[in-house]
């Protein structure tokens, strides 16, 4: 009996957490870890006075397994939608649901990407991924076949003092490289915004 009332646990929480995404969906999260996320999200754009840190794609697995795909520090992996969830609470994620005009990556995509290394460096020209750069890589346009996310010169520097910011001069020197200031990249504040990709974008919590 104790089982069989876990499993129905389990079923309500996943089928409740699941219910209004689709594969393929995006899932902007915002994440309280420190001064890294406060320094990405004080020079990104924020969407309805949220800001985000993260992002990742909602895929499904076997008919009725919900995972996410993310590049995080162990590098590009499946997680379980509830344990991506439980990170922030659903009050801050939001769904980004892409036009279908566009193509909108499966997990059968998504797989030769799984163990690929976190991009430490931000660089987009290599073979790593960082959150955004993963989702960067596998949205095309169905036509044309590029990219159908925009890339911007990357900043590193507190907007109100023109400074970088100290966290981000003490990882890269950890890194041993430069800081990559201006050079091309993405981040989820950026992506939500480009709102003409979207067939609709709504808060996780309805």
């Amino acid at each position: 009996m104790k089982i069989i009332i876990l499993l129905l646990t389990f079923f309500v929480v996943n089928n409740s957490s699941s219910q209004n995404l689709k594969e393929g969906d995006l899932l902007f999260q915002h994440l309280s870890c420190g001064d890294f996320c406060d320094a990405i999200e004080k020079v990104t754009p924020a969407y309805q006075n949220t800001h985000f840190s993260h992002v990742a794609i909602v895929v499904k697995k076997n008919q009725n397994q919900w995972l996410v795909a993310e590049a995080i520090n162990k590098g590009v992996s499946l997680t379980d939608l509830d344990t991506f969830i439980a990170r922030s609470g659903k009050e801050n994620i939001y769904v980004g649901r892409v036009k279908n005009n566009y193509f909108i990556p499966k997990i059968i995509d998504i797989e030769p990407y799984i163990g690929k290394p976190y991009d430490t460096v931000f660089d987009i020209s290599n073979k790593a991924y960082y959150c955004s750069e993963l989702v960067y890589f596998l949205y095309k346009d169905k036509k044309k076949g590029h990219p159908i996310f925009k890339l911007n010169p990357m900043t590193f520097k507190d907007p109100e003092t023109n400074d970088y910011f100290p966290a981000w001069v003490e990882y890269f020197n950890k890194m041993n490289v430069p800081i990559p200031e201006n050079k091309p990249g993405l981040n989820p504040g950026s992506m939500i915004n480009q709102t003409e990709i979207y067939e609709k974008i709504f808060p996780l919590r309805k």
